[in-house]
């Protein structure tokens, strides 16, 4: 290689012209991330997203509905996490058609009522511990939506294990128990939140005796636990992560699963498919991961996509 002149310092002026340059790269890299994905192709059968959050997503629940609507979700989910969220799903299903509500104390809420959240990372900020007292009335507050007729079910509910430490495992038993009774009572379907905790969360179905109707929200197991769950009638909802790389125990259960068990599910704004994932997810991605569904069950969309609306519309009633 031909030796080359050395080249001048550079002065400030090109420093400055580097350190624009790479703010402006920055910059679009973030904003290409933080873009909606584009719309997908319609679905030609219409299904539900069965389970969403609108209340954490950008835009009016209006534009949200609509946006599904164009590209055949014509049904949502919406899912409460703690007692304001639950009340705002309530009231929004009672304001939409399109809108169904459940209800609930999410499992990582419960030790934060009980222990306090020191750190305010949770959406109400920092509180102080309240104890088995404070508890005790936000699930009174979940017993009392539960009732309305519009709340299809109660969840999310369940166990944990990720993040909650063993110091809070047993606000996140006594809530479970506590939904699940509230689901029997108001013959409510049950909606499970699931991590890490399969045997626990089986476990507790089992000593408590499990509602009519149960959903295994973002089903997290293997093929061996679909099994097991199939066996019992308990529904499986499937979100974005099964079209993930590193996915494929996941595809595995699905594929286990009798089409008619199998829900699709957004988990808005969580959990986006491939290939968008990071980007912003809403209910009219639901193709996107249905399509990825269809493919693992070995069944056509429109297929897979009838069963989903008509087991969707079975697993909450409606």
């Amino acid at each position: 290689m031909a030796q080359q002149a050395p080249q001048p310092a550079a002065g400030p002026a090109a420093k400055a012209a580097t350190t624009a340059s790479t703010a402006s790269t920055a910059s679009t890299t973030k904003a290409a991330k933080d873009a909606p994905p584009p719309l997908p192709e319609p679905l030609r059968v219409p299904v539900a997203d069965s389970h969403t959050h609108l209340d954490m997503q950008d835009g009016t629940v209006a534009e949200a509905l609509a946006k599904a609507a164009s590209v055949g979700v014509t049904t949502v989910v919406q899912v409460g996490c703690d007692l304001a969220g639950s009340q705002w799903a309530a009231d929004t299903a009672a304001a939409h058609d399109a809108v169904h509500a459940t209800v609930a104390l999410h499992p990582n809420e419960a030790p934060r009522i009980v222990l306090g959240d020191p750190d305010g990372w949770s959406r109400q900020g920092a509180r102080r511990p309240g104890g088995d007292a404070a508890l005790d009335a936000a699930l009174d507050g979940i017993d009392a939506l539960a009732a309305l007729a519009h709340v299809r079910g109660v969840g999310e509910t369940g166990l944990d294990h990720f993040r909650t430490g063993p110091e809070g495992m047993a606000a996140q038993q006594r809530s479970f128990r506590a939904h699940i009774e509230i689901a029997k009572r108001h013959g409510k379907t049950l909606v499970i939140h699931d991590r890490e905790a399969h045997e626990d969360v089986l476990r507790i179905l089992r000593e408590e005796g499990a509602p009519e109707r149960v959903v295994f929200h973002c089903f997290s197991g293997d093929a061996e636990m679909a099994k097991t769950c199939a066996a019992a009638g308990y529904y499986l909802s499937f979100a974005g992560n099964v079209t993930f790389k590193n996915a494929q125990p996941l595809r595995d259960a699905l594929a286990v699963t009798p089409s008619e068990l199998v829900l699709v599910e957004t988990d808005a704004p969580f959990l986006t498919p491939a290939p968008y994932r990071g980007r912003p997810n809403a209910p009219y991605l639901i193709p996107v991961t249905l399509r990825a569904m269809a493919q693992v069950k070995g069944e056509t969309e429109d297929a897979l996509a009838a069963a989903v609306a008509v087991n969707t519309a079975r697993a909450f009633g409606y």
